[in-house]
């Protein structure tokens, strides 16, 4: 038995104005048109700006986020990324006040942690909060990735980890992830989901989220093994992450400058700048992009209600 759905899961990233305070009612609208894609979304992995916020803002957010999701019938998850687990921990304990119980952690980064500074991490977060629901962000910011023979003897040890978040488009890497831990829910992003949509059951971390009927077809191709309409799709897929890329250029690195790109696309009041020191992509750039995506890819224009 799968400790948690299969389903589409987004990110949701933060708006913030020219003095970079929170721009509440814009995130709300964003949480809520994003609830007609999806009921699984979350906040504070790396697109949602989660390692550079401060405690003051995540407190904030989270709260704001807690309240829309609920009235909304969701569940919210927040990520929660630091490089002290004393801090990671104080910030599971503030968002549990506020009723959150499902939690995307990811790896302290100052060092890579060894196996068993992985496995003792696991035991303080997962073993400290047995009512609470973790979601492992596995990435390579963080200096290492965990293995599936390691991910298969945490979620032995910890019955609430329940899933984790790949975005790897290794054949070898999916397999291991599907075979050696089946009750952990595995999140491949686009190209991972073609093969891993093949091995059985996984979800999907959906980058293009913000186009319901698209992402939800492409999702729906993989629940069926129709692999022909997946190649299709993912095609696309590409293509516009290939000219994302491209129009954002070299400067901006963190993923939220991306996301916030494709977020525009369905909210073009919607700002591009991130918390400093992390630079954004620029209007032209979105420009750019927005025409490109008009012209060649249709099928992924957002339909606003």
């Amino acid at each position: 038995m799968k400790r948690y759905p299969a389903c589409i899961l987004c990110t949701c990233v933060v708006p913030w104005s020219e003095s970079y305070e929170f721009l509440e009612d814009l995130f709300v609208d964003e949480v809520q048109r994003m609830l007609k894609t999806t009921k699984h979304l979350y906040v504070f992995g790396t697109a949602g700006e989660g390692h550079a916020v401060s405690n003051r803002q995540f407190k904030q957010i989270t709260r704001v986020f807690h309240d829309t999701m609920r009235a909304g019938g969701a569940e919210p998850m927040v990520g929660v990324i630091s490089l002290s687990l004393p801090t990671i921990l104080e910030r599971i304990e503030l968002a549990h006040e506020l009723g959150v119980r499902h939690f995307q952690i990811s790896l302290p980064s100052w060092g890579a942690l060894t196996d068993d500074e992985v496995r003792a991490f696991f035991q303080s977060v997962c073993g400290g909060h047995r009512d609470c629901l973790f979601l492992h962000y596995n990435l390579l910011r963080t200096k290492r990735l965990i293995s599936p023979e390691l991910y298969a003897e945490l979620a032995e040890a910890h019955p609430n980890f329940v899933g984790t978040k790949n975005c790897t488009d290794s054949m070898d890497r999916l397999r291991g992830l599907m075979t050696l831990s089946p009750q952990l829910q595995h999140f491949p992003g686009e190209v991972g989901y073609m093969y891993a949509s093949q091995l059985g059951e996984c979800g999907l971390l959906a980058s293009l989220a913000s186009n319901g009927a698209a992402i939800n077809e492409f999702f729906e191709a993989g629940r069926r093994r129709d692999l022909p309409l997946l190649i299709e799709r993912y095609s696309e897929i590409a293509s516009i992450f290939q000219e994302l890329i491209a129009a954002v250029g070299p400067n901006a690195h963190i993923d939220s400058a991306y996301d916030k790109v494709l977020w525009k696309l369905q909210d073009e009041r919607f700002p591009l700048r991130l918390l400093p020191p992390y630079v954004g992509a620029t209007d032209a750039a979105f420009d750019r992009f927005a025409e490109f995506v008009r012209v060649k890819c249709p099928r992924w224009i957002p339909v606003v209600e």
